[in-house]
């Protein structure tokens, strides 16, 4: 038995909730017109998260449901494609490195018109506040998801003493609470119930259908990917990889894109 479960139901859903309400009454619409217009104007969209905040990245790029033209970058790029080790992965240390984003983005290639989306609970990291500045020189919009509970509450840790929320275009609030944490396990004080992943994924969906909706209400037909595990997916997806390639470049669909079989859109 775990005693806390419709607890921590009720703290979901009541996040959830006001999300769903928020989405409905547009609040995410200014997001949604920057995303589209990226498409439209031979764009893509480009997510970043480090941490736990990787689920929202995970989420809008590379999985049946997503869109295809979004990718992923990760601080493990810079291991897999760039010039450092792997032991330099462990721990926080790269995360909090503002030094990172100097090859995290001579490893990914930009178009002009993409659309940057950030997700971070905490907003104040250095690699999270140094790809947004970087990303706002070259004159791309930021989207952030973060908690405006958390960020405000902290100090950053980036010289530039900014925040996330700072320095995006956009800001959606993930409403995790300070911590993240939204129950007492009441042992020593320590929080449980961890939301800012799931309300994240949350947003990453909603994003994600405004997207689909805005698309197929023109009469056209949203790039979606379809499951690699059903008949007609592969035939489906196969066309649009090809669309979209050279748009992504390395960083599609959080894997390079000759690693067929190493996405996630097949789940």
């Amino acid at each position: 038995m775990i005693a806390l479960a419709f607890p921590f139901l009720d703290q979901c859903r009541s996040r959830l909730d006001r999300l769903a309400a928020e989405a409905d009454a547009g609040a995410l619409d200014p997001a949604i017109d920057l995303l589209v217009g990226a498409l439209d104007a031979g764009g893509v969209l480009r997510a970043f998260g480090t941490g736990h905040s990787q689920a929202f990245v995970m989420e809008l790029a590379g999985r049946a449901g997503g869109l295809i033209p979004a990718g992923g970058i990760a601080l493990r790029d810079v291991v897999l494609h760039g010039s450092r080790s792997v032991e330099e992965l462990a721990g926080s240390t790269l995360e909090r490195d503002p030094s990172v984003v100097d090859e995290l983005f001579e490893i990914t290639p930009m178009n002009p018109a993409d659309v940057v989306l950030i997700a971070s609970n905490s907003g104040v990291n250095g690699s999270i506040v140094g790809f947004a500045l970087r990303a706002r020189e070259l004159g791309h919009p930021v989207i952030a998801v973060t908690s405006l509970e958390h960020t405000r509450a902290v100090e950053p840790k980036h010289p530039s003493g900014l925040r996330l929320s700072e320095i995006a275009d956009l800001v959606i609030d993930n409403l995790a609470p300070y911590g993240d944490t939204t129950l007492d396990a009441n042992v020593g004080g320590v929080g449980i119930g961890a939301v800012s992943s799931i309300t994240a994924a949350f947003i990453a969906q909603l994003l994600t259908m405004g997207v689909a909706e805005r698309i197929a209400a023109r009469g056209e037909t949203p790039p979606i990917y379809l499951s690699a595990n059903i008949p007609e997916g592969d035939a489906h997806n196969s066309v649009l990889e090809e669309r979209y390639a050279p748009l992504l470049g390395r960083a599609g669909n959080t894997t390079h894109p000759t690693q067929k079989g190493r996405t996630s859109h097949g789940t």
